[in-house]
C-alpha cells in the first residue's frame, strides 16, 4: 500500500564514514570505534501527520522492512512512551538510501522522526535528550541528532564537531545489502587499531593510517563490493563507508564527480555534496 499523507515533509540525509577504525571491544560485546561522520545532501524523505488517538503507524510498504522492525515506528513509540504524550503519528517513508549500504538510512530516518515529533508533539526533549533515547535503537542515531560533521568515538555516541572541506562525493551502490552484525562478528576483524587523535585527521585526512577496518572483511566475502571499490580507486581515493556495501570517493567539484559517475555505468550510484549541518538542526 502506498499513501501520500497531507502531513509535513522532513529530510533524512545519508552519512559517510570518512574512515572507520575498530579500536577495542567492551565487555558487553559492543565495539569501540573511531570515525569521522559527515552528512550528505542526499537521503530519504519522511512525511508525518499527527494523530490524536495515540496510534503510531507506518502507512506505506517498504520491501524488506516489516513495520514492527522499522526504526521510524520504534523511535516514535519510544518518544511517546518517554514523554507520556497522548498523541500519535502516521509516518510515510520515501526511501532513496540503499538498504545495507553503510549510509545510515534507518538511523537517519529514526533521528528525523524524533526531531520532527519532538516539535509536532510539543514534547520539548531537545537533541541531547533525544540522543539518549535514540542510542538504544542504533549507535548512529546520536550523530544524526547531533546534526553536524563529527569525530566519533566510543560506540559512535561520543561526538566532537570537526571542520572538513565541503567536497562532492561519488557514491557507488552495489546491488546488495551487507549485514552489519555478520561483519562485526567476523573472527578475522582487526579490533585493536591504533587510537589516533582528532588533530591527526585535521592535519592529514588523506593519511593512509585512516582507513576502514571493515573493508577487507566485506570485500573478501562480497566480491561485488570489491569490484566496485577497485573500479572507483582508478578514479580517486576511494574507500567503503560503514560496514558497506557502498563505496565513495571525494572530488573538488560537481563537474569532476559527474565525469566519474558517467564512466561508472552500468554500476549504480549518485553524486552528493557534504553538508556541515543537518537541515532540521539548521532550521531549529
Amino acid at each position: 500500500m502506498t499513501m501520500t499523507l497531507p502531513g509535513l515533509d522532513y529530510p533524512a540525509p545519508a552519512k559517510l564514514n570518512l574512515f572507520l577504525h575498530v579500536v577495542g571491544r567492551r565487555p558487553d560485546g559492543y565495539h569501540l570505534l573511531q570515525s569521522v561522520f559527515t552528512l550528505l545532501d542526499y537521503g530519504d524523505n519522511l512525511r508525518i501527520r499527527v494523530r490524536d488517538d495515540g496510534q503510531v503507524r507506518r502507512v506505506n510498504d517498504l520491501p524488506g522492512i516489516p513495520e514492527a522492525e522499522d526504526l521510524t515506528v520504534r523511535a516514535a513509540q519510544m518518544l511517546r512512551e518517554a514523554s507520556g504524550t497522548s498523541r500519535g503519528a502516521d509516518i510515510e517513508v520515501e526511501k532513496r538510501i540503499p538498504l545495507g549500504g553503510g549510509l545510515g538510512g534507518g538511523s537517519s530516518d529514526a533521528a528525523t522522526v524524533l526531531l520532527a515529533l519532538d516539535r509536532l508533539w510539543g514534547t520539548s526533549f531537545g537533541p541531547d535528550a533525544l540522543a539518549e533515547l535514540g542510542a538504544a535503537l542504533g549507535a548512529d542515531i546520536p550523530f544524526f541528532l547531533h546534526g553536524s560533521t563529527a569525530w566519533a568515538e566510543g560506540i559512535g555516541e561520543k561526538l566532537k564537531p570537526i571542520a572538513i572541506p565541503r567536497s562532492w562525493y561519488v557514491v557507488l551502490a552495489p546491488p546488495m545489502a551487507v549485514p552489519t552484525k555478520e561483519i562485526f562478528a567476523a573472527p578475522e576483524l582487526t579490533r585493536n587499531t591504533e587510537t589516533l587523535k582528532i588533530e591527526d585527521f585535521s592535519a592529514r585526512p588523506q593519511d593512509p593510517r585512516f582507513h576502514n577496518d571493515l573493508e577487507p572483511i566485506v570485500t573478501a566475502r562480497y566480491p561485488i563490493v570489491r569490484e566496485h571499490l577497485e573500479w572507483l580507486r582508478k578514479h580517486g581515493d576511494a574507500r567503503m563507508t560503514g560496514s558497506g556495501s557502498c563505496v565513495f570517493a571525494a572530488y573538488e567539484s560537481r563537474e569532476e564527480a559527474q565525469k566519474v559517475l558517467d564512466l561508472a555505468s552500468p554500476m549504480k550510484g549518485f553524486i552528493a555534496q557534504g553538508m556541515a549541518t543537518h537541515p532540521l538542526r539548521a532550521t531549529a
